[in-house]
């Protein structure tokens, strides 16, 4: 499959980029909800918590930190959580979210790749996106994050 790569120019510094992709209340705001929950040490889990299916502490994602290099990348593997699977394999790919600065902007690149073809959270995950680096850049820019009705 192919990779699913993004690229978003965001009003605000890499600092405040980075704190909407890691702080707890701020990733709340852009995840549907859900919590980051990590150590950020690389090789430690990494999770995304938050309503759905299960209940309020429903395991969206899930995967192995990667890098953590503060202000420049986030990169973790990925699987969907039980509640996903439907009795399905859990396949694992790779998210990367690269911060740079650009002028008084940040450039924000999200690369979600290293997918297996039969990998069914492809075309959820695409759309997905749009709405989560959406929430990112008016989050960064504004304090607020755009009213997309109910998450569930």
């Amino acid at each position: 499959m192919k990779e699913l790569k993004y690229e978003f120019y965001i009003g605000a510094s890499p600092e405040q980029v980075w704190e909407c992709l890691i702080s707890p209340d701020k990733v709340k705001q852009i995840y549907y909800g859900s919590s980051i929950r990590s150590s950020f040490v690389v090789g430690e889990p990494l999770e995304y918590v938050g309503p759905g299916a299960d209940d309020s502490e429903t395991l969206h994602v899930h995967g192995t930190l990667l890098e953590f290099t503060p202000r420049e990348a986030l990169r973790f593997t990925h699987k969907v959580g039980p509640s996903y699977l439907k009795g399905g394999v859990n396949y694992e790919s790779r998210i990367s979210w690269l911060l740079a600065p650009v002028g008084g902007c940040t450039k924000l690149t999200l690369i979600h790749d290293e997918w297996h073809p039969e990998d069914p959270s492809y075309g959820p995950s695409d759309s997905a996106w749009w709405q989560i680096l959406s929430n990112t850049k008016t989050l960064a820019e504004t304090g607020g994050t755009l009213d997309f009705g109910s998450w569930e």
